[in-house]
């Protein structure tokens, strides 16, 4: 696009893949290539300051995530460049958070709607934000760190409303969709492919220690305001409908919806986390 076209995003840009391309390796390098091609294409003046601090200045998408962090995160206690020093060194002893996070962005590209690039999730998408503040917490959390992981778990409830443990384990290709009112508990497990929505908590039934939090299979789709509690799974595949209380198991490739949850419909054979389908088969009870 040249400086004298409109900044509006071209048509083209909006088509979205057929089918998941995320389930295959994401390469940064080539995503990032992409990320500053979509920056060099708006020319509104109000705006160059923002992509050039946040993509144009930056020679790799690891370089760019880890000032972004440094950017959003940083507070008095731990400053900006002192907090995106310390995520180049998390990328450098584990390289595959950098893949992991790259994932995560062509992943949302491809399930929402409202993204016609990869400039805006990368820059604006607070879901996005948290579950890559998410990552470097949970490697330091691992490696003997656990007070500046709390803190940036802290940062991430304060600045974004998601709260994930930092013990908390997600896999990649993960969507946190809005993302307002999050809360993912500690021994929470969330597979590859799994999308929620804004309001879903993972969360315990009480004071219990251990292995008291779900275990989300692959391929989840949660929709909003749903709560799971306990150490139960949701299968892979399933669909938990907006606002259910889900207290039991949930078998894989099932929809469950209300209060208490109850299984409606019959097995269906996709993984609704790729579509975002979030509307429900026939209903034959009163909830």
């Amino acid at each position: 696009m040249s400086h004298k076209q409109s900044a509006a995003i071209p048509a083209n840009r909006r088509v979205k893949a057929a089918r998941p391309s995320t389930l295959g390796p994401v390469d940064p390098v080539r995503l990032w290539e992409e990320i500053v091609d979509g920056a060099c294409g708006c020319c509104d003046p109000l705006v160059k300051g923002l992509l050039a601090t946040g993509i144009r200045n930056h020679s790799s998408f690891r370089g760019a995530l880890a000032a972004l962090i440094g950017r959003k995160l940083g507070d008095r206690s731990v400053a900006d460049d002192a907090l995106a020093e310390l995520v180049m060194e998390v990328f450098e002893a584990d390289p595959d958070i950098v893949r992991a996070a790259a994932a995560d962005l062509v992943a949302i590209r491809e399930r929402d709607p409202a993204t016609a690039d990869y400039v805006t999730p990368f820059l604006f998408f607070k879901g996005y934000h948290a579950v890559q503040g998410h990552r470097v917490a949970h490697w330091l959390w691992h490696n003997r760190r656990g007070y500046l992981a709390l803190h940036l778990q802290s940062r991430c409830s304060e600045l974004f409303a998601v709260d994930i443990h930092p013990a908390a384990r997600l896999g990649r290709r993960i969507l946190l969709d809005h993302g307002t009112g999050i809360v993912i508990g500690e021994t929470s497990v969330l597979e590859d492919d799994v999308s929620l929505l804004q309001g879903v908590t993972l969360g315990g039934t009480g004071k219990n220690i251990g292995n008291r939090h779900p275990k989300v299979r692959r391929g989840v789709l949660i929709g909003a305001g749903a709560k799971i509690l306990g150490n139960i799974e949701i299968g892979e595949g399933a669909k938990v409908g907006a606002g259910s209380i889900v207290l039991e198991s949930v078998p894989p490739y099932t929809t469950v919806v209300g209060n208490p949850a109850r299984v409606v419909g019959t097995r269906h054979s996709s993984l609704p986390a790729f579509t975002m389908d979030q509307t429900l088969p026939p209903i034959d009870y009163i909830i």
